[in-house]
This record gives C-alpha cells, sequence and structure tokens, in this order.
C-alpha cells in the first residue's frame, strides 16, 4: 500500500491533531480545576533519528498509552517534572502533601495516570470521531527517568520511519508548562484512516469532547 495522501484530508488531519490537543486542555481545566488553555505551535511528521534528537535526554515524566485499534501504536505524553508534580497536586485536591525531592508518591503517580487516561482519551476520541471510527487504548503507564529510556520502557523505537509529533503549550491561572505530544501510529494503518475522510467533514464539531463527568 503506499503512503500518498491527498493534501487535502492531510490538512483536516492537521486541524484535528490541533483541535484535539484543545480538547485536552479543556479537560485537563475540569480535571484539576486550573483553567486552561492551548496553543499548539508545531505539528510535524518527523524522522525516528530526527525525533530521537527532538526528545534528547533530559530527566522527564512520561505517559505512554497503547492504542490496540488502528492506527495501533503508541501515545506518549512528555512533561517536565515539576510540571507533573504541580498537576498531581492539583488533580488530588490537597488530599495528599506533594512528595518531597525529584521522585513520585504512589499518590502522585496515580494521579498523572489518571491525567493521562483522560488527555489520551480526550485526543484519540477526537480523532476517532473525525475518521468516524474506533480507536480502543490500553492503560496508561507512568515512567519517570531520561527522555531516551521512557522510549525504551514504551518498547523501542517503532518499525516506522516517520513518528507524528505536536508541540504544545498548555496555560493554566497560575503558569505555563511545556508538553510535548508523540504519536508512534502504524503508518499504513494511520494512512488508510486519513484518506477515510470526508472532505466535507467539520473538524472543530467533530473532535468538541463532551464535558467529563
Amino acid at each position: 500500500m503506499g503512503l500518498q495522501v491527498d493534501v487535502r484530508k492531510l490538512d483536516l488531519f492537521n486541524q484535528m491533531a490541533k483541535e484535539g490537543s484543545g480538547t485536552v486542555a479543556d479537560h485537563l481545566g475540569q480535571l484539576t480545576g486550573l483553567p486552561a488553555s492551548v496553543h499548539t505551535s508545531q505539528i510535524n511528521f518527523l524522522d525516528v533519528a530526527d525525533v530521537a534528537t527532538h526528545i534528547g535526554d533530559d530527566r522527564q515524566v512520561g505517559i505512554y498509552v497503547e492504542l490496540t485499534e488502528p492506527p495501533y501504536g503508541y501515545v506518549l505524553f512528555m512533561l517536565d517534572p515539576a510540571d507533573s508534580k504541580r498537576l498531581a497536586s492539583a488533580m488530588m485536591g490537597g488530599m495528599g502533601d506533594p512528595s518531597e525531592g525529584e521522585g513520585f508518591s504512589d499518590m502522585e503517580r496515580s494521579a498523572m495516570g489518571e491525567i493521562g487516561n483522560i488527555m489520551t482519551s480526550a485526543f484519540i476520541d477526537g480523532w476517532a470521531n473525525v475518521l468516524d471510527t474506533t480507536i480502543d487504548m490500553g492503560t496508561p503507564n507512568f515512567v519517570l527517568g531520561p527522555a531516551g529510556g521512557i522510549i525504551e520502557k514504551m518498547g523501542g523505537w517503532p518499525d516506522s520511519e516517520l513518528v507524528f509529533v505536536i508541540d504544545s503549550q498548555i496555560t493554566v491561572e497560575d503558569g505555563d508548562f511545556g508538553m510535548t505530544v508523540y504519536t508512534f501510529p502504524e503508518l499504513e494503518d494511520l494512512v488508510a484512516l486519513i484518506q477515510g475522510i470526508d472532505l466535507d467533514t467539520d473538524v472543530a464539531a467533530d473532535t468538541q469532547a463532551d464535558d467529563l463527568v
């Protein structure tokens, strides 16, 4: 199967990714009580070698989720540890004091896992709506350490030559934090889904996620 895609459908896919990032910010706001907005600065298909450089090897928090339906692969959120502690504290709502030092308590890890679950659902559900399909996913996994080690924990670099990367800056009421979303899809499955996008699709409407309950 070829990997050529109608440029109009690729543009809709890019719109979908941006809308998905906005939905993540909306859900983070509902989840943590911190009003949030998002600025998506860049969306790229990058060679795996370039992604390795992009990720670097700084100490990060990684939350990854396996997609168990097309386009398969993984979604990986990378955050600064200090920002992750802020999110976990907001998620816990004062139920536990932030842990001391650079590590994360079991409660903080659980809170970040739940945040990862909500972020991935918000991101992927909008895709599924636009692509007129379902995309089931596994349980979020929390990893703390050098960024390269997070990839190894996820199962190593994919066989695909390209990785879909979204750089997003989330703004909350008491400051900013950086979050990068990496998707590691099976390229042929992803292209097949993109080729099936209806050119008349209203991306903004289809990616609008329901409020959390």
